[in-house]
């Protein structure tokens, strides 16, 4: 299915051409401005009545879009490994309400904990349900090759960090995508976990509506992230120390 976003032109049965405004890739409804109307309507993708502009018709019930773009930068990063940018990672989590998760590719040493932040190198499901795209000058829809273009166009002296070989992640990397791709992807989530307890798998996340739960072989989480914690006790911050005033 073509891609949905603002900016799409659309056709409707009664009202001719229009645009998108505004869209929502969880529940499909949109906002769409028709002609020299200057109220939007509302309008649903699962009606028979909106089409794409050229003819081809919407199927959002049938062929649902990416609600998360989580499966669409694993297939890019995998595809950068593989051009040997192996010191590229990809981090998964979800947000504390539990609607949405957030992405962070970072690159240059593989620190989980202490990832450095580049413009358009993170986002949230929040905003991507909104305007698909990622946020380094890419399309709705690109494919994993042109988003890696973009990001190289964007970022490319970010992306040069990632330049060099991390043979062990990028194994695991690789491995995962295979088990996952298209339909799936995985989330680091530590909620109740305490240090020193055994890892439990990743949590397997469906990135489109209508795709059934996971039921395929567990994955594990990636090389280094087992030794964060050494020891046996909870991972908590360091109390502050304040200095007592003497009068």
């Amino acid at each position: 299915m073509k891609a949905i976003a603002p900016g799409t032109v659309i056709f409707h049965r009664h009202r001719g051409y229009g645009v998108i405004t505004a869209v929502n890739l969880l529940t499909g409804w949109i906002s769409a401005r028709f002609g020299s109307e200057r109220r939007t309507l509302d309008l649903h993708l699962g009606c028979a009545q909106v089409s794409h502009a050229c003819g081809e018709a919407i199927r959002f019930p049938q062929n649902a879009p990416h609600r998360m773009p989580q499966a669409r930068l694993m297939e890019m990063v995998c595809a950068l490994h593989a051009a040997g940018y192996q010191r590229l990672y990809l981090y998964n989590w979800p947000q504390a309400s539990g609607l949405h998760w957030r992405w962070h590719l970072f690159a240059g040493p593989r620190n989980w904990m202490q990832r450095p932040l580049r413009p358009g190198w993170y986002g949230a499901g929040s905003d991507y349900n909104m305007n698909p795209v990622l946020g380094w000058g890419d399309q709705p829809g690109a494919s994993a090759t042109e988003l890696a273009q973009a990001l190289a166009a964007f970022d490319p002296d970010g992306l040069s960090q990632a330049l060099g070989r991390d043979e062990d992640h990028s194994q695991w990397f690789a491995a995962a995508c295979a088990k996952l791709l298209p339909d799936y992807a995985f989330s680091f989530e530590m909620d109740g976990f305490q240090s020193g307890d055994e890892l439990p798998p990743l949590r397997i996340t469906p990135v489109r509506l209508g795709v059934p739960p996971y039921s395929g072989a567990t994955i594990g989480w990636p090389p280094g992230w087992a030794r964060l914690w050494p020891h046996k006790r909870a991972h908590l911050m360091p109390a502050p120390k304040f200095a007592l005033e003497t009068g």
